[in-house]
């Protein structure tokens, strides 16, 4: 059987995710130096973009925000998330239904989990729910694979984020969000792990124009399938520029350097 594309995939199977669930990640922090950055307006005008496939946000910001954009993007309702404060226990509550998020408008759903965790094991059942309750709903689930406790040292080495990936393959997750682990090789043991499963690598926090472009063409050929970007796109005084570069290099084939010709 042929699978399903993902909501507002590209015809060439690659997506951009603008992700904007950082105001419960991170609080006030992601929005210092620019602070309009903390107007979700100015993100859901983002996301109209033809070089974004869908939104990630919040319960919240969705309720609030998308019936003025329901007609110009796919929306990604983050059903869990855990202010940065709380930092003994690496483990990210539930905060929103499925059955909700499709009421809101939810295209997909989007769940955090922490492999290696001492509060592993009340996560992954969490996830058999919300991914139990997406294949009733009809919507794909994706996985924010970020594994996390106090016997992993390093959470960008290929052995533990393919470890990570795998186990979204596992609990039965349609895609997962990935840290980058350095190089196009070490991508390519993280996508080979995962069978059918689509990957997109995690755009990460603020980086420069062409490392960021880097990093996402080595995932790329790699085998991933776009990237979950939130922070290089919204902290930039210009962020259209990097839409309209991230699109060159997913949807239109060009190389890194042409990309860059936007700057």
């Amino acid at each position: 059987m042929e699978k399903e594309r993902f909501p507002g995939m590209k015809n060439n199977g690659k997506t951009v995710i603008l992700a904007y669930d950082h105001g419960m990640e991170h609080g006030p922090s992601d929005f210092r130096g620019l602070p309009e950055t903390a107007d979700p307006e100015r993100v859901f005008k983002l996301s109209t973009s033809e070089d974004v496939n869908i939104l990630a946000v919040q319960k919240g910001l969705a309720e609030n925000y998308y019936d003025c954009y329901s007609d110009k993007v796919k929306l990604l309702v983050k059903l869990n998330g855990t202010p940065s404060m709380k930092k003994d226990v690496p483990y990210s509550p539930k905060n929103c239904t499925v059955k909700r998020a499709v009421e809101i408008g939810a295209d997909a759903v989007g769940y955090t989990v922490y492999p290696g965790s001492i509060a592993e094991e009340k996560m992954f059942e969490d996830f058999r729910e919300v991914q139990e309750n997406a294949r009733e709903h009809g919507i794909p689930v994706v996985m924010w694979a970020y594994p996390r406790g106090n016997e992993i040292d390093d959470d960008t080495t290929p052995e533990v984020v393919s470890y990570g990936a795998r186990i979204g393959l596992e609990l039965g997750a349609d895609m997962v969000k990935v840290k980058y682990t350095g190089s196009r090789g070490n991508m390519e043991e993280v996508t080979r792990i995962t069978g059918d499963m689509d990957v997109v690598v995690s755009g990460g926090s603020r980086k420069e124009d062409k490392e960021f472009l880097e990093m996402l063409d080595k995932s790329l050929e790699a085998g991933c399938v776009g990237t979950a970007v939130g922070r290089n796109l919204w902290k930039r005084k210009d962020p259209e520029k990097m839409i309209k570069a991230i699109g060159d290099l997913l949807f239109r084939e060009k190389t890194v350097e042409e990309s860059m010709e936007n700057f």
